[in-house]
């Protein structure tokens, strides 16, 4: 497999490339996008056997199981994200080790419980975003693991890229049917 067909497995949608003014419309279609996730997760793995769930979406990748457990923790820290910046002054937030949790014993259980989360995170998320005002939007956190400052309005963007980019990981795990097993 050559480099490019594997950064095309990694990164099926391309990585999240900030737009030089974030304008309402990005808004409300990420917010969208954000808020649909848990429903298209839902219908596209109702009916999967437990062998599919350990569909692989590339070679040494998470299984669709992993990836739909790690959007309930991602999606878990982004809503305490977004509300520590709102109620803190730039405040230093705490990254995690994803890679590590996929290994925990709770990634190998059933998928429902992530839904369930998935499904009150995201309208929580839903609510809490569409509330923002135009200074709320400009509002920081510092995520120390880049070095990086983020305004919540880039925040929305890229929480809306993470949905896309792993519904897209399971939707390939699926086209691939076991292949990287």
């Amino acid at each position: 497999m050559t480099e490019q067909e594997f950064y095309k497995l990694r990164f099926p949608i391309g990585e999240f490339e900030k737009p030089k003014t974030i304008t309402q419309e990005h808004l409300n279609e990420w917010i969208a996008s954000i808020e649909s996730l848990p429903n298209r997760i839902a219908s596209v793995t109702e009916h999967l056997s437990d062998i599919e769930l350990n569909f692989r979406y590339r070679p040494k990748g998470w299984t669709i199981r992993q990836v739909v457990h790690h959007c309930a923790d991602s999606h878990m820290n982004s809503i305490i994200r977004f509300k520590l910046a709102l109620t803190e002054s730039r405040p230093t937030i705490r990254p995690y080790f994803e890679d590590r949790f996929a290994k925990l014993i709770d990634y190998s259980e059933p998928i429902d419980t992530p839904i369930s989360i998935l499904k009150g995170v995201h309208k929580k998320l839903g609510v809490l975003l569409k509330s923002f005002s135009e200074l709320d939007l400009k509002r920081e956190f510092i995520h120390p693991e880049y070095g990086k400052t983020y305004s919540l309005e880039e925040t929305i963007g890229v929480y809306a890229w993470h949905s896309n980019h792993h519904f897209a990981h399971i939707e390939q795990a699926l086209y691939h049917k076991g292949k990287f097993n």
